[in-house]
């Protein structure tokens, strides 16, 4: 489905909006940008939403909205992302039909398992690492949490939190059809180069699987 997922920030982009994050994440390679806006208003996120997704048509490549369906519909994204505290896929898919894809975080076999008997597109493990990116995240799951997901379920499995060039190789050994990033790709002085590096990395190991 996807090698490498950005998820937005702006405090770890340094004050950058997200969709010229997600510009600059696209031109890197990007094949899935998603938009995190905890803190704003409806009006400010759609702007954003908007925004992201004209570059990712431009570009041909996914845009997925955290949390929001509302924004997830009106702005035409290719899917929604869920927590664990978020509405249900089941709710999700009735609002915005079958022809969108759902993500799920999970952080354990059973949530993992529950999310796909539920319809997820994908599921989300995580924070595999330790992470001060989203300070409520579970934190340092472990590889092991990979592995037990990948052979639990059948769809995509997303390995998030803490990862970066120095492990993300370890991350797709360990199962992970894809990583998603925020400091490691948008919290570097050059954007394009650093996203570009880490799909490198994933490429360069995942044939060796």
């Amino acid at each position: 489905m996807f090698e490498l997922y950005v998820v937005t920030d702006r405090k770890a982009s340094g004050g950058m909006s997200e969709s010229e994050t997600a510009e600059l994440a696209y031109a890197g390679g990007a094949d899935v940008v998603q938009l995190r806006m905890k803190d704003s208003t409806p009006e400010e996120m759609l702007e954003q939403a908007m925004l992201i997704k004209n570059i990712s048509d431009k570009y041909m490549r996914l845009f997925i909205v955290n949390n929001n369906v509302d924004i997830a519909i009106l702005s035409d994204a290719d899917g929604i992302h869920l927590g664990q505290s978020d509405m249900s896929v089941k709710e999700a898919r009735e609002l915005i039909g079958d022809e969108k894809l759902i993500g799920v975080t999970v952080h354990n076999v059973d949530e993992a398992v529950e999310a796909e008997r539920s319809g997820a597109d994908y599921v989300s493990i995580g924070s595999i690492f330790s992470t001060t990116v989203k300070s409520d995240a579970i934190q340092n799951l472990g590889l092991d949490a990979v592995y037990l997901v990948k052979q639990a379920v059948d769809i995509p499995v997303i390995a998030i939190g803490g990862i970066n060039r120095g492990n993300i190789q370890d991350v797709i050994r360990a199962g992970a059809d894809g990583v998603a990033v925020v400091s490691a790709a948008i919290s570097q002085n050059n954007i394009p180069k650093a996203v570009h590096e880490l799909r490198d990395l994933i490429l360069k190991v995942r044939p060796n699987i």
